[in-house]
């Protein structure tokens, strides 16, 4: 199986359970750490242009894992979920923290960000891509069944650009949008955006539950840091994440009006036992960050609440200490 078809029926298909369990924590770098020295002037990307060793300043956030920990271990405890993981990095300076980072769960709609960025590869080197005309022709609906359908799909034997296409497919979670670019996708180009973060190029052997929080956040690091994609593709990918309109997740823990770059995904499986994920970057004015939750459980769409509650907590952290440092 190519991983071309993998991507076309996995979306719908991944299931099971993963185990394993750790806690790592990079936070408050020492006072002579190198300060990252980034390109400004983007609205979703900050290229970095060096690494300058100078003095640790307030803005690098102070380490607040204990108290995260502390409400991922409630969450469990009272059953809202069953496996709760997650991942954080400062994209000013790089420290971050993982709760149960190691664990793996089926990545669902979640894989629809390499796809974007396999794209935009594409589109780097052929100008007229993204124009392109591709009609949709998919004979069975994959957006049936789904716990967030989405608000607006693509048309049967209905004519789209690959823009349009793009759009569908991340801001509205749109499978059926997604079939149809994974088609024109070329297969080297995926494969050497999962090769080149170090994480397991999916086929046919893959087990359903095969991807980290940590695994999913570098997507969103490489488009940050406009490595993979220049930097107009990956601003373009970073504006398509940010029109999603899934807003019970990681966009429910923050105050209305902050931007977030996310994708989330979501599995059902038989007997009512589901996997929600949302992964993204929130633009803290001055001081974005990388924040990915991911969960399984039997509560449903109560897996969404659990991750806006980790959400918030987060965002109130690192509020509190942003406030703090310009008030001194």
């Amino acid at each position: 199986m190519t991983l071309r078809s993998f991507l076309t029926h996995s979306l719908l298909a991944l299931l099971g359970i993963g185990m394993g369990y750790g806690l790592r924590a990079q936070l408050a770098p020492p006072a002579a750490s190198p300060t990252e020295v980034r390109e400004t002037g983007h609205t979703f990307t900050s290229p970095l242009l060096e690494c300058d060793q100078g003095e640790y300043a307030f803005h690098e956030l102070r380490p607040f894992v204990g108290r995260v920990q502390a409400t991922v271990d409630r969450q469990l405890a009272q059953g809202r979920a069953t496996h709760i993981s997650v991942y954080f990095r400062d994209l000013n300076n790089g420290p971050w923290f993982g709760i149960h980072e190691d664990e793996r769960f089926s990545p669902a709609s979640l894989l629809k960000v390499p796809i974007l960025i396999s794209v935009l590869k594409q589109a780097e080197s052929d100008a007229g891509l993204l124009q392109r005309p591709l009609t949709v022709q998919t004979l069975v609906d994959d957006n049936a069944g789904a716990l967030y359908p989405p608000e607006q799909m693509v048309e049967q034997g209905k004519t789209y650009t690959t823009d349009e296409l793009l759009r569908f497919m991340i801001a509205h979670s749109d499978n059926n949008a997604k079939n149809v670019l994974v088609l024109s996708i070329n297969d080297a180009i995926i494969q050497a955006i999962f090769t080149e973060l170090g994480i397991r190029v999916p086929d046919s052997p893959t087990p359903t539950d095969f991807t980290t929080v940590k695994d999913n956040a570098s997507f969103f690091r490489v488009l940050y840091n406009a490595t993979f994609l220049n930097r107009e593709m990956s601003e373009r990918a970073l504006a398509y994440l940010a029109a999603s309109q899934f807003t019970v997740g990681l966009v429910a823990g923050v105050p209305k009006g902050v931007v977030v770059a996310h994708k989330f995904g979501q599995r059902t499986l038989p007997g009512g036992l589901s996997q929600l994920h949302d992964c993204g970057i929130v633009y803290y004015p001055e001081h974005p960050y990388l924040l990915c939750v991911m969960t399984r459980g039997t509560t449903g769409k109560g897996l969404a609440t659990v991750i806006g509650d980790i959400s918030r907590q987060v965002y109130g952290e690192v509020d509190a200490q942003i406030r703090a440092g310009r008030a001194k």
